[in-house]
Order: structure tokens, then C-alpha cells, then sequence
């Protein structure tokens, strides 16, 4: 009776643990709602509660553990690497971050504003490309994913380049020409909260934040998706917007990145 019972029992655990890290990743890699809710919603609490550490922190632990200090494309690589094969998070992704580079070394910015550092990987990536005498300000809200995110950069030795500021975009946008004395920004990258990015846009036309010449590059436009910006943007006489078709960071879920040159 034990025995079977203790069968049974590791039987059951086996087919958790075959749905858990396999049947259903497979399964939803190809639909948005519910990669999300998986994802970033039951993975992560499950994990949060069993590790007692949260996602960020445990992605830290992985650049600590696998990437070389003051070598940025370890720590890229190390951050792929554990979201790919051992749990997602929300950075842009290596597919969508050739996109990135390839935006930012044919802007060739010398001030870039980056809307939403989470953790620091498209930090990295963007100040990897830059040269010395640049100038890379990036918004933070959550102050835990500041803490990480500042241990990231400097881990990769791009501390020197970075700004990294905590608050919210729509209080700090107004501030950076006399906090940072910025001129106008010429490249900007917005990754944070998507009902942020059209008034966000809009805010730095009226600061004057936007030269003519000025890229706005904004990512997840189609999943989680920011339909009111991407309609303002592409129809509006003020922006030239092109759209690189990719998929959700780590799966096979469309979306993509929208390139919007500002002409003033």
C-alpha cells in the first residue's frame, strides 16, 4: 500500500514537473494573454514564494554568477541565457535587441532617454554602442528594480555612462533639461508602462525635449501593446514611423518595435 501510494505520488510529481518546465511553456509560447499570465504573473508568484526572493534578484544572482565583470556583452548574454532557459522576464529580448542596436548605431546618439530600465539589460545593450562623451538617462519608477538595475550596469562596467533616475517619467521629463542639461534627446527608448508612452511623447514635444532629426523607439507597440500611441505616431504630421515586426522577448508571440523619426 505504501509503495503504491509513494509510486503514485512521485508519479504525480514527475508529470507537475514535466508540465511545469515543458507541456506548458510549449504551449503558450505562441499566445500573448496567456504567455503573460504565466509568465509574469503564476511563474513568477510561485517562484517569489518558494525561492523567498523575487524575480529581479534572481536574475542579479544569474549575471553574478555567470557573467564576467566589466565585460557588458557577458552580461547580456548571461541575462538571454536565464531568461531563455530558466525563467522569462520582461527585458526586450535578444531578438528585438538586435533591433535596438542596429536603431542606435545608425542614430549614433550623443544624449539618449531611456523610458523603463527594470533591470538594466537594454541599459546595458544602448551604452555598450555609445562613446564616452555620451550622455544615457534612464527612468526608473520601481525603486527594487533600481537597486538591481544599478548592480547590473555597474557589473557590466557602463556605470560611468549611465544616469539612472528614480521616478515617475511624467515628473521627470519636465526636469531633465535643468536637472541634466539636456537640449533635446537624440534618441529616445521607451520601454515602461504602455499607457504611458503617448503622453509621455507628448510631454517631450512640449519640453522640447525632440529635435528634428529625433528617434523615438518604442517596444512591446504590439504586445502588451500601445495601440493610441502607435496611431499617433503614424499619423501624425510630426512623426516618420517604421515598424520592425519581431516577436514578445523569448517566445513566438508577435510583436515588435516602432521607429518614429520626430520632423519637428
Amino acid at each position: 500500500m505504501w509503495l503504491t501510494l509513494l509510486y503514485s505520488c512521485s508519479g504525480g510529481a514527475a508529470l507537475l514537473y514535466i508540465l511545469y518546465r515543458w507541456v506548458i511553456p510549449s504551449i503558450v509560447q505562441y499566445h500573448a494573454g496567456l504567455a503573460l499570465m504565466w509568465h509574469d504573473v503564476i511563474v513568477e508568484r510561485l517562484l517569489d514564494v518558494l525561492t523567498r526572493s523575487t524575480r529581479p534578484q534572481r536574475l542579479l544572482a544569474a549575471v553574478q554568477k555567470n557573467a564576467t565583470r566589466g565585460d557588458p556583452r557577458s552580461v547580456v548574454k548571461a541575462i538571454d541565457e536565464f531568461c531563455r532557459y530558466t525563467e522569462w522576464a520582461m527585458n526586450v529580448g535578444d531578438e528585438k535587441g538586435c533591433i535596438l542596436d542596429s536603431v542606435v548605431s545608425e542614430v549614433n546618439p550623443a544624449t539618449v532617454l531611456e523610458l523603463g530600465t527594470y533591470c538594466g539589460y537594454s541599459t546595458v545593450r544602448i551604452a555598450t554602442l555609445l562613446p564616452p562623451d555620451a550622455k544615457l538617462i534612464t527612468l526608473e519608477f520601481n525603486p527594487d528594480f533600481a537597486v538591481i538595475a544599478r548592480q547590473v550596469i555597474a557589473w557590466a562596467g557602463q556605470e560611468e555612462k549611465v544616469h539612472l533616475v528614480e521616478g515617475s517619467s511624467g515628473d521627470l521629463i519636465p526636469k531633465m533639461k535643468e536637472q541634466f542639461g539636456v537640449k533635446s534627446f537624440d534618441l529616445v527608448f521607451l520601454d515602461h508602462w504602455k499607457d504611458r508612452y503617448l503622453p509621455d511623447a507628448k510631454l517631450m514635444e512640449e519640453c522640447g525635449l525632440l529635435g528634428k532629426g529625433s528617434v523615438l523607439l518604442a517596444d512591446n507597440v504590439i504586445c502588451p501593446g500601445s495601440p493610441d500611441y502607435l496611431d499617433y505616431v503614424r499619423n501624425s504630421p510630426k512623426y516618420r514611423s517604421q515598424y520592425f515586426k519581431s516577436h514578445l522577448e523569448y517566445t513566438k508571440v508577435e510583436d515588435g518595435l516602432e521607429k518614429s523619426v520626430f520632423l519637428g
